[in-house]
């Protein structure tokens, strides 16, 4: 079976081909020549994930899953949320994001927080959705050099360690993306 990714970002990519079966033949953005901006101007998470999927479907004919992943910290009203990516400005600068989530907390003792994935899976005319989500909290440093975008100050839940401290095949077990693909996953097999 072949299905799209709806990204060209290679960590993710790297992660989602690391749980996937192996009789799925996974395509990215870059393989299918999209190299548009596919716009994510919903105000969920949910909804940036069915527009992504909707697009390639409908522009390139693929069946298609795209995810969105939020940051939700609850001392910062569940910032930054669907804005993650663009946290600190439109560049996705991660070091940017880290640095104002880090100086917005500062003075917080509730450092909780979550990583919400959710799936759309756009095939056969449906569009269904599938959500991880992985409880934690803030750290006051960066720690860990492997991941990307929060990784390095995102400590789940039960771990010492910050996602970016932990082997890919550690975070995909626990973590957001691993869960919502698992989902899609058992979904597929169906």
């Amino acid at each position: 079976m072949q299905l799209v990714f709806a990204t060209h970002n290679q960590n993710k990519l790297k992660e989602v081909k690391a749980v996937l079966p192996t009789h799925l033949e996974l395509l990215s953005l870059t393989d299918i020549g999209c190299y548009e901006d596919i716009p994510e101007t919903a105000n969920t998470i949910e909804g940036n994930a069915v527009l992504k999927a909707t697009y390639v479907k409908e522009h390139y004919g693929y069946d298609c899953f795209a995810d969105d992943t939020g940051l939700e910290v609850i001392a910062l009203n569940n910032e930054p949320g669907v804005y993650s990516a663009r946290y600190a400005g439109p560049e996705n600068n991660a070091e940017a994001n880290i640095n104002k989530l880090l100086l917005n907390l500062e003075g917080k003792e509730d450092r909780t927080a979550r990583f919400k994935t959710t799936i759309a899976l756009t095939s056969n005319g449906v569009t269904n959705l599938f959500t991880g989500i992985c409880d934690g909290e803030i750290t006051e440093t960066l720690r860990g050099e492997k991941g990307f975008g929060y990784d390095p100050v995102f400590q789940p839940e039960g771990f010492v360690e910050t996602f970016a401290e932990m082997t890919l095949h550690q975070k995909n077990q626990i973590g957001h993306r691993g869960k919502a693909i698992r989902k899609l996953i058992g979904f597929l097999s169906k």
